[in-house]
C-alpha cells in the first residue's frame, strides 16, 4: 500500500509518499520547503506570511515528491499509483493549514483516491514508526516541539492517552523566547544546544520548574522569565556586537545552563512515566526531539530494559513522510469529508 502525505501546519510544506509492505516501511520520496529564512528575520512566525509561503511551495513540493517517489508527472492527465491521500489537518495555524486540505481534498477528488485526515501530534508520534516498525506496547512518547509539550501513553494504536502536558510555554517556545534575550536568531533551540557544547551548564543555578511535582505535567515559563530577570539584573547586552565579542564564555555558559534545566525536567518526568505505566518503549516525536543531549540523557536514565525510539533529525521536524506512516494506523472513513481545525486537540 502506498499512501501521499501532505503537511502544512505551520511553516514547512512537506509532501512524501510512503509505501509499506509487510512488516517494513520505504521512504519513496520526502521533500519539504520551508518559510524559515522569512521567519528569522522577524523573530518568529507570522501566520500570514507562513500561509502565502505555503501556497507558493505547495505544488512545486508535490510534484517533486511524485516525481521522485513514482516517477508522476503532476501536469500529466493520469492518475498516480498511490492508495490513498493523508492530510494534516489540525492543530495548526489556520491559513497554513487550508493550504494542505484544500489541495489534498482537490487531488482526492480529481484522482479518485481515498481522504485521511491525520492530527499533527500523531504524525510525530509515528514517526518513529518509519525507521522501527516492531515497536512493543506499552509505549510512553514524549512530543516536545515550539508548540507542545506532551507525556502519551500508548496502550495501542487505538488506545492513546494524554497523561502530561505542558501549562505554559511548551519546551521549544522556551528555547526561542530565551534565544531571543540572547539575541539569537530565530528558532534558537539548535543554536543554543550548539553553544552549549562549549559551555559550563553548571555555571547558572536556573529553576526546573515542576521537576518535583507528583504530577506528569510541564511548566517552562519560570525559567525563561529567570533568565530574563538575570539578564536585566546584570545589564546584559547581547544586542551588542562588542560586548558578545568580549563575553563569548558568557553565552555559551548561559546556553547551557538553560539547555541543562530544560533536559532536566523532560528527563525526569519522562523517567517517570515510564516506571509508573510499566513501559516496554520509550518513543520521542517532534521538533526538540533532534537534541542530542537530550537522546543521550534519555538512553542513559531509562531502564535498559525499556526500549528507547527515536526517529531520524529530519524525521523530527514537520514533514509529510509521518502524516503518511500515520495514515497506516489510522481508522478513518472512505472518501470522508474534512476541514481545517487549527485547535484540534489529541
Amino acid at each position: 500500500m502506498t499512501i501521499l502525505g501532505i503537511e502544512t501546519s505551520c511553516d514547512e510544506t512537506g509532501v512524501a509518499i510512503v509505501e509499506k509492505n509487510n512488516n517494513s516501511f520505504t521512504l519513496l520520496s520526502n521533500k519539504i520547503a520551508s518559510s524559515l529564512s522569512l521567519h528569522a528575520r522577524t523573530g518568529g512566525i507570522i501566520p500570514e506570511v507562513a500561509a502565502r509561503e505555503q501556497v507558493k511551495f505547495i505544488l512545486p513540493t508535490l510534484s517533486e515528491a511524485l516525481k521522485e517517489g513514482i516517477t508522476f508527472d503532476i501536469s500529466s492527465k493520469q492518475i498516480p499509483d498511490i492508495d490513498a491521500i493523508a492530510v494534516t489537518y489540525g492543530p495548526g495555524l489556520i491559513g497554513s493549514l487550508l493550504v494542505g486540505v484544500e489541495t489534498a481534498k482537490t487531488l482526492s477528488l480529481l484522482w479518485k483516491k481515498p481522504l485521511i485526515p491525520i492530527n499533527h501530534m500523531y504524525g510525530h508520534l509515528y514517526a518513529n514508526w518509519i525507521e522501527n516498525i516492531d515497536i512493543e506496547f506499552p509505549a510512553i512518547i514524549l512530543i516536545v516541539s515550539g508548540g507542545h509539550t506532551d507525556l502519551l501513553f500508548m496502550k495501542s494504536h487505538n488506545e492513546i492517552t494524554v497523561i502530561g502536558e505542558t501549562r505554559d510555554d511548551a519546551a521549544g517556545e522556551a528555547f526561542d523566547k530565551i534565544g531571543r534575550l540572547l539575541n539569537l536568531p530565530y528558532p534558537a533551540g539548535s543554536l543554543i544546544a550548539k553553544l552549549a557544547e562549549k559551555g559550563n551548564s553548571k555555571a547558572f543555578l536556573l529553576p526546573r520548574p515542576m521537576i518535583g511535582s507528583d504530577n506528569l505535567d510541564f511548566s517552562f515559563s519560570g525559567l525563561k522569565t529567570s533568565v530574563l530577570n538575570l539578564v536585566k539584573k546584570n545589564n546584559w547586552d547581547f544586542s551588542d556586537e562588542n560586548f558578545r565579542k568580549d563575553n563569548q564564555d558568557l553565552l555559551t555558559d548561559l546556553s547551557a545552563s538553560v539547555q541543562e534545566a530544560i533536559i532536566d525536567v523532560l528527563v525526569k518526568k519522562s523517567i517517570k512515566a515510564a516506571s509508573k505505566y510499566s513501559a516496554k518503549s520509550f518513543l520521542l516525536g517532534g521538533g526538540v526531539a533532534a537534541n542530542q543531549l537530550l537522546r543521550k540523557r534519555l538512553q542513559e536514565k531509562l531502564d535498559p530494559d525499556i526500549r528507547f525510539v527515536s526517529p531520524s533529525p529530519s524525521l523530527c521536524t514537520d514533514n509529510g513522510a509521518m502524516i503518511a506512516a500515520a495514515a497506516f494506523f489510522t481508522v478513518h472513513k472512505p472518501w470522508e469529508e474534512i476541514d481545517a481545525q487549527p485547535e484540534l486537540s489529541y
